[in-house]
């Protein structure tokens, strides 16, 4: 309206003592994130470049860091997408149906979070060892798990499994069965449910887990060290190759190697940090790809 007076809003006053517990909170939380965060990925980068970019680079000529690097490849190839497949099935048999033994299921998907990853693979030598449960039947078909690639897979897998099911299963269970009622009244099959209902809907909460669970199997440490035997060239990761690195004081060599992983620390960041703000701007519910509203 012409000649109406500008709206402005009073700004509201913070007492001096609620203002200074707020800054000092936030320093606190600031000084905790550089000490624990910041300090130790400048320590890493420190070491790796001590030496200048040649020596850094020399680094990796080693042949064992070579296959250290390429079996931690191929273990993350194997196991993101087992991984992925798995959680998706079971997120959406505990979101969208009822059946016995749920509650069971619930559980056993968030077993590794409270089990040590040392156990875990301890449990895996007392099935697949020499002495374990089924070590002598393997023996006798020549089929060697535990200390080998297979021994080093399955430990990645019981120890990342829940990252991508426990992501989606959160998602769809906020979302509710409302838009997969409506296309099974409409005839659509399960597989087209699923594939053109239900997954487009938790698209990020997927990518959200399967980078969590990718960054998880490159890293990890204690239960590939129990069941992987560390033989050079053969069963070690980029973990298992950092520790014997810096055990032997080649400490360039040890960090440049770490400086892989805390560049892969710092990508999964900021991958979480991207899918967050994309799904708090996404609606709960998004009309699936073609259709009109």
């Amino acid at each position: 309206m012409a000649g109406a007076a500008p709206r402005f809003e009073k700004r509201k006053h913070v007492p001096p003592g609620v203002r200074a517990g707020r800054i000092a909170l936030i320093s606190v939380a600031i000084g905790f994130l550089a000490l624990l965060l910041l300090a130790p990925l400048g320590a890493v980068l420190g070491q790796a470049f001590a030496e200048g970019w040649r020596v850094f680079l020399e680094s990796f000529d080693n042949p064992d860091t070579l296959a250290a690097i390429k079996l931690t490849l191929l273990t993350a190839a194997i196991v993101v997408p087992v991984n992925t497949l798995f959680g998706i099935a079971a997120a959406w048999a505990i979101a969208k149906f009822e059946f016995k033994g749920k509650s069971l299921l619930i559980t056993l998907i968030d077993l590794p979070f409270a089990i040590s990853p040392v156990i875990a693979g301890l449990v895996f030598v007392m099935l697949f060892g020499a002495h374990g449960w089924w070590g002598q039947w393997l023996q006798d078909r020549d089929i060697q798990v535990i200390f080998a690639v297979p021994g080093i897979v399955l430990a990645t897998l019981f120890v990342t499994f829940p990252y991508v099911a426990r992501e989606v299963l959160a998602v769809m269970q906020a979302q509710g069965n409302d838009e997969e009622e409506a296309a099974l009244t409409l005839g659509a099959s399960g597989l087209q449910i699923l594939t053109r209902v239900t997954l487009p809907k938790v698209r990020w909460a997927l990518l959200y887990g399967v980078i969590l669970c990718n960054a998880r199997a490159m890293g990890e440490f204690g239960a590939v060290s129990v069941v992987s035997g560390h033989i050079r060239g053969k069963t070690n990761t980029v973990p298992l190759q950092v520790e014997i690195l810096y055990n032997e004081y080649n400490f360039v060599a040890a960090f440049a190697v770490a400086s892989l992983l805390a560049l892969l620390a710092l990508l999964t960041l900021a991958a979480k940090a991207f899918i967050e703000w994309r799904m708090a701007e996404a609606p709960v519910s998004t009309l699936v790809p073609g259709d009109q509203p």
